[in-house]
C-alpha cells in the first residue's frame, strides 16, 4: 500500500486552525490558564516513567481538538498500520521503512534475530578480552568510524549512557578531515585498539578514507599486513570488505529498510553494546519497543509522538514559528540536539508533496539547543526578548545518576522556572514595583524599566522522565522517531529519502580530480577562485 497524498491545507481541520489563531492572537498563556482550569486534562500525558506536559502552548481546548482532526483527516491512522506493516512507504526508493522490527523481540525475521545473537557474542568477547589484538593484548580502545547515521546516533547513546560504560573507550571518527582522524589517533595505542567500519556501500568517501588511515596505522606501528584482529565491518558489500582486509566472520549485516539515522538499533548500534555491554544494549531496544507500542495503540489525545507532532505543526504553521529547541536539563545528553537536527531536518526539510508537487506551507523546523543551565547563559536572551517564537522541549528527569541532591535540585528548579518565566514574563508594572522596592530612584527607573519587561507567552513542553537510563533513553529516542513521522504524515512528504544531500557529493567527487590535477573546469569565477588557491597548497 502506498501513503496517502493529502494536501493539509485542503482540510476541514487547516481551515479550522486558521480561524483559531486568529481567535487566539488576542489571548496569552496565562489568560488560558485562568480560563482554563482543566488544561492539564488534556494538555498533559502520564504514560510509564514520563510525564509530558504542553500546556504551556499557545492553544485551547477547541484547538487541541481541531489538531486531532487534522491528524484523523490525514490518516495518521492508516499510515502507522503501512509503517509497522512494511510496506513501500519510502516511494522514492521502494523501500518499506522497518527500522521499529529492528528493537521489535517478537520479530520472526530470522536475519535479526541472528544479528543479535551476534552483536551479544561479539561484543561480550571484545569486553572480556576473548577477541584480542595481534599481538595478544586485550582492546582498551574501540572507534567507530563512520558518518551520518553511522556516527551520530552511536555517539550520542554512548555519550548519553556512559555512566554505564566498561572499562573500554569508545571514539569516533567521522569527518574526512584528515586532522580529526589524527587527534583521535595519537593517544591510542594500536595494539589495543580496534576499529569499527560502517558504510552501507563501503564507498563512502569519508568513511573509506578513515578507514583506510586507521588501516595504514595499524600496519605501520605493528609491522603487519594482518590487520584482520582489530577491524570489523558494518556493510552491505561483503567482497568490498573483504578486499580492505576484514575476516568475514566480522562482518555485520545493514538492511535496505532500514535509513541510516534510524539504524543505531542494529548492527550499527554495535559500539554502544561494545561501551555498555549487550544486556544494557537490549534494555535500550526494550525501551523504544515500548514506544513504538505506546505509538501504535493509544488513541491520539493521548499518544505522545502524535501530540508532540501536532503542537509542533501548530507552532510552526499557524503561529509562525522555524526553528524549534531542544533544551535537555542533563550534560549527559548534551548530543542529543545534534542527534536531532539529523533525525528531523533531514527527514523533514522537503518542499515537494507526496504526489510531486512543490509545497506552499512550511515544513521542517530548524532544530538546535544545548543542556540546561548551559544555555540559560547562553542563547536564552534571544528566546525570552527576542522577536522570535521560538518554541522548546525541555527535558528532565526526576532523578540524579550519582545523587547529588543539593546540584539536582537547583538543576531542577532552572528546568522549571525557565519555563514559567517563558510561559508568565514580566510586565511594566511589575518591573517597576520591584524597582522601588530596591529603593531605585524615580530616573533610573524611567531609564531602565522598559529594558527589563518580558512578554513571555513563550511556548514550552516539559518531557519529565523518572530517571536516564537505558532504557528511558530509548524510548526517549524512538518518541521523537515518531514525531517525525507523524509531521510527514500531515505535511504530505517523503521522510526516509534524502536526495538533498547527494548533490554536493557528486560535485565534490568532480572538483577532487581538479584540485588534484593540473587542469580546472568550466565553473563560475568563485569557483575557479577557491579551486586556484586551494591547488597552490595542496
Amino acid at each position: 500500500m502506498s501513503l496517502h497524498k493529502i494536501n493539509p491545507t485542503t482540510t476541514k481541520a487547516w481551515k479550522k486552525l486558521i480561524e483559531q489563531k486568529d481567535i487566539l492572537s488576542v489571548e496569552t498563556l496565562n489568560s488560558l490558564f485562568t480560563k482554563e482550569s482543566n488544561r492539564l486534562n488534556y494538555l498533559s500525558i502520564k504514560w510509564d516513567c514520563f510525564d509530558v506536559d504542553f500546556s504551556k502552548n499557545i492553544l485551547n481546548k477547541k484547538t487541541f481538538n481541531i489538531l486531532t482532526e487534522l491528524a484523523k483527516e490525514c490518516k495518521i491512522s492508516d499510515s502507522i498500520k503501512m509503517l509497522f506493516n512494511g510496506d513501500e512507504i519510502n516511494e522514492t526508493e521502494g523501500r518499506s521503512v522497518l527500522h521499529t522490527e529492528l528493537r521489535n523481540f517478537k520479530t520472526l525475521n530470522s536475519s535479526i534475530l541472528e544479528d543479535r545473537e551476534k552483536i551479544k557474542s561479539f561484543s561480550s568477547k571484545i569486553i572480556d578480552g576473548t577477541i584480542k589484538g595481534c599481538t595478544g593484548k586485550k582492546f582498551t580502545d574501540v572507534v567507530n568510524i563512520g558518518i551520518g547515521g553511522s556516527d551520530l546516533g552511536p555517539k550520542m547513546t554512548i555519550e548519553a549512557l556512559k555512566f554505564y560504560k566498561n572499562s573500554l573507550n569508545v571514539h569516533f571518527i567521522s569527518n574526512v578531515d584528515g586532522d580529526h582522524n589524527a587527534e583521535v589517533l595519537k593517544n591510542l595505542n594500536p595494539e589495543t585498539t580496534f576499529f569499527i567500519v560502517v558504510s552501507k556501500t563501503f564507498t563512502t568517501q569519508e568513511t573509506l578514507t578513515n578507514a583506510n588511515l586507521a588501516k595504514k596505522w595499524i600496519e605501520k606501528n605493528l609491522d603487519t599486513k594482518k590487520i584482520q584482529n582489530h577491524f570489523c565491518a558494518i556493510s552491505t558489500n561483503i567482497n568490498a570488505v573483504k578486499d580492505f582486509g576484514i575476516n568475514e566472520d566480522y562482518i555485520f549485516k545493514m538492511y535496505d529498510f532500514v535509513g541510516g539515522r534510524f539504524s543505531m538499533w542494529g548492527s550499527v548500534g554495535l559500539s554502544i553494546s561494545i561501551s555498555i555491554g549487550y544486556d544494557n544494549f537490549k534494555k535500550f531496544l526494550i525501551g523504544a519497543e515500548k514506544m513504538d507500542k505506546h505509538f501504535k495503540e493509544s488513541p491520539i489525545e493521548k499518544n505522545i509522538p502524535i501530540c508532540l507532532a501536532l503542537i509542533k505543526i501548530w507552532n510552526n504553521n499557524f503561529l509562525g514559528s522555524h526553528t524549534h529547541a531542544i533544551i535537555p536539563y542533563t550534560e549527559y545528553l548534551n548530543l542529543l540536539p545534534s542527534y536531532l537536527q539529523q533525525s528531523m531536518m533531514e527527514s523533514n526539510g522537503k518542499n515537494i508533496d507526496r504526489s510531486g508537487n512543490k509545497i506552499n506551507y512550511s515544513t521542517g523546523n530548524i532544530i538546535w539547543g544545548g543542556t540546561g543551565t548551559n544555555t540559560q547563559h547562553a542563547f536564552f536572551q534571544l528566546i525570552h526578548q527576542g522577536d522570535k517564537l521560538i518554541p522548546c522541549d525541555f527535558i528532565g528527569f526526576k532523578q540524579s545518576l550519582h545523587g547529588n541532591k543539593d546540584s539536582h535540585n537547583k538543576l531542577m528548579s532552572n528546568y522549571v522556572g525557565q519555563m514559567q518565566a517563558l510561559m508568565r514574563g514580566r510586565d511594566l508594572k511589575e518591573v517597576v514595583s520591584e524597582m522601588k522596592s530596591k529603593k531605585f530612584d524615580e530616573e533610573t527607573i524611567n531609564k531602565t524599566a522598559n529594558f527589563k519587561v518580558f512578554e513571555g507567552n513563550k511556548p514550552t513542553t516539559s518531557i519529565l522522565i523518572e530517571k536516564l537510563n537505558p532504557e528511558s533513553l530509548g524510548m526517549l529516542i524512538s518518541m521523537y522517531e515518531h514525531i517525525v513521522f507523524t509531521k510527514g504524515i500531515i505535511w504530505n512528504i517523503f521522510s526516509f529519502d534524502q536526495w538533498g544531500v547527494e548533490l554536493g557529493k557528486v560535485l565534490a567527487s568532480k572538483l577532487l580530480t581538479e584540485i588534484e590535477s593540473s587542469e580546472i573546469g568550466n565553473h563560475d569565477e568563485s569557483t575557479k577562485s577557491h579551486l586556484k588557491k586551494l591547488k597552490n597548497t595542496s
